[in-house]
């Protein structure tokens, strides 16, 4: 039925793609708790083919250690929702960038304690809100983030690298 032919105003068809997807859109990175995966924006698509949930994700990098329990994690909430036959695949075109991270993804990492996404010349501390912090690492406690310290309040707090 497309468009045109609904069965009347206001009427909302769900579909199992659509079920699937918020279904899906609800599991939450391992690494960063306070976001899903369709915040932080790997999750790419869900679509019906053949009768099986078709599961599209992006890895925020390559070699990313987290995407094996992602995926483990999103055909667990499928199957407790009754999608029995699914699969996930995993693209690395067009790779991922920060630009797909939702302003209430960025707000949450903020309030998490980690500085989101931004140019390195513009973050702040997550905690004081001051910026000027200095780079200890290149990498934090995920290779996606940095290692930054404070230099007013002198708090070591991780940056959602830019990319």
């Amino acid at each position: 039925m497309d468009a045109t032919n609904l069965p009347g105003p206001g009427v909302v068809m769900v579909t199992a793609a659509s079920t699937a997807f918020d279904t899906v859109a609800s599991v939450v990175d391992p690494e960063i708790p306070v976001l899903t995966i369709d915040e932080l924006g790997v999750l790419r698509g869900v679509r019906e083919e053949d009768g099986a949930v078709v599961v599209t994700i992006t890895p925020t990098y390559s070699g990313c250690p987290a995407m094996r329990q992602i995926e483990d994690d999103i055909s667990r909430a499928l199957d407790r929702a009754g999608f029995t036959d699914h699969r996930v695949e995993v693209t690395y075109q067009p790779a991922w960038t920060t630009e797909w991270m939702t302003e209430e993804a960025r707000g949450k990492l903020e309030r998490f304690g980690i500085a989101p996404p931004t140019a390195v010349e513009d973050v702040r501390c997550p905690k004081c809100r001051l910026g000027d912090p200095r780079m200890i690492a290149q990498f934090g406690s995920t290779a996606c983030k940095a290692l930054m310290v404070c230099s007013a309040c002198g708090d070591p707090f991780d940056y959602f690298k830019e990319h």
